[in-house]
């Protein structure tokens, strides 16, 4: 008699590593877009002229066009991008409030030496004693801003790692472009070129 295997017995049999290298190939390319991005756009935030460019949404629509989704995502570990919108989120928050906070401190300023004006009254005092927080509260968001995107490259850094261990991948491939050294798990070859350890 002959057995005829389900397709659940097939699939148990197959060996995971070469049926799914390919897209774990495309999954690591889209990590490496991903981290050298990230990694730009933080060192852009702390002063550092970067010439790197690359769009996350025309990858995205890249894929679409291919009729594949973004693969990192969807085939590796679909927590992934709820992660990095998460934390891409915080990070232009605090962004916008290191800009607009400091500016709110100083109309504030501003609104009390009208007012001291107006009722000859010293009220301004009150507006130049909340000027230094200005300049804390520029400070402490940016710092959170480049926190959240320190987190999150060295997040998807330990994610490539993983994926090239799991299936097998050439870690000299999936060479990116780092433009701060702070970050774990990550050797540098040649210049901002670094590799997974």
């Amino acid at each position: 008699m002959i057995k005829v295997k389900d397709s659940v017995e097939v699939a148990l049999e197959l060996d995971e590593k070469s049926v799914y290298s390919h897209i774990a190939h495309e999954s690591a390319e889209d990590i490496i877009r991903i981290i050298s991005a990230i990694d730009a756009e933080r060192a852009r935030l702390r002063g550092i002229e970067v010439y790197y460019e690359d769009d996350w949404d025309e990858l995205i629509r890249e894929r679409i066009r291919k009729g594949k989704r973004h693969t990192a995502f969807d085939f590796y570990n679909p927590e992934l991008l709820e992660v990095w919108e998460e934390k891409v989120k915080e990070a232009k928050r605090y962004i916008k409030l290191s800009k607009y906070l400091p500016m709110a401190i100083l109309f504030f300023t501003i609104v009390t030496a009208i007012v001291t004006i107006l009722i000859l009254v010293p009220v301004v005092i009150v507006g130049l004693a909340t000027l230094p927080l200005a300049l804390y509260f520029h400070e402490l968001f940016k710092t959170n801003a480049d926190l959240r995107y320190q987190e999150l490259v060295q997040f998807f850094i330990y994610e490539l790692k993983e994926l090239i261990g799991k299936f097998g991948l050439d870690r000299n491939k999936y060479k990116f472009e780092l433009y701060n050294r702070d970050y774990k798990g990550v050797k540098f070859i040649k210049g901002s070129k670094a590799i997974v350890e």
